[in-house]
């Protein structure tokens, strides 16, 4: 396992938009899946956090995009009873937002299996119902059509991309209201940390904001302000 519960308590009070900074300082841009907005109730004021579990879907092929393929061993049904609890169900849907990969059937049944989140680039169906399900979905909006209608179902636990982002199993995901960020398996305990101490330090910059210090050398902090903020955290005000 890639996250210990250790990191996943941290990672559970750290901004996206910090991961994103941190990430990006070891040379990773394209973190941020595009479309995977905060959608239900429950994914609202929240932040969630998991190791992905991945689902592929492909554009719809009228011989195998059909409703008795939802009974075939290769299906989004035999992939949810493949899941672990505490993951995050991540789909790649190829951005497609007129047919819904899940409903409320299938949402419900990832929520009795402990599935921390749905993340999608593509939509989900019987709003309502999914919404009365209680799982937190990130997704780019509902749609009325089943998946088949556009899309064909492959393959689960293989890597994919998801709103534009490199997905493998096993990395972790953390979704709040700026949306989901990836962080790579192998560097989650070393963004762990370097994200704690970042948040630690713009606690400290916001203190020096609302106490009427000027930008410009405090954010980012230059020297000077580096060796207060060391001084103020040994001695234990930061």
């Amino acid at each position: 396992m890639s996250l210990s519960a250790a990191n996943k308590a941290k990672l559970e009070k750290i901004t996206t938009a910090t991961l994103t900074t941190v990430l990006l300082k070891k040379g990773l841009r394209n973190v941020w899946m595009r479309g995977a907005a905060p959608f239900s109730p429950t994914a609202q004021g929240v932040r969630l956090v998991g190791e992905a579990f991945t689902l592929r879907f492909v554009p719809a092929r009228e011989d195998l995009a059909t409703p008795a393929s939802w009974a075939s061993p290769i299906s989004t049904r035999a992939a949810i009873e493949a899941m672990p609890e505490g993951c995050i169900a991540v789909a790649d849907a190829m951005g497609i937002t007129d047919a819904g990969i899940f409903g409320d059937i299938l949402c419900a049944r990832l929520k009795k299996r402990g599935v921390t989140a749905l993340v999608t680039d593509g939509a989900v169906r019987d709003v309502a119902g999914v919404n009365g399900t209680g799982l937190p979905v990130w997704c780019a909006g509902g749609a009325a059509p089943p998946s088949v209608a556009g899309l064909t179902f492959v393959a689960w636990q293989e890597p994919i991309g998801c709103g534009g982002v490199a997905v493998f199993p096993g990395d972790v995901i953390v979704a709040d209201a700026d949306g989901c960020v990836l962080i790579p398996k192998d560097l989650v305990e070393a963004v762990t940390d370097e994200a704690v101490e970042q948040e630690r330090l713009e606690a400290w910059i916001m203190v020096q904001v609302e106490n009427g210090v000027a930008l410009p050398g405090l954010y980012p902090a230059n020297a000077e302000n580096k060796a207060k903020y060391e001084a103020d955290k040994a001695a234990g005000r930061a």
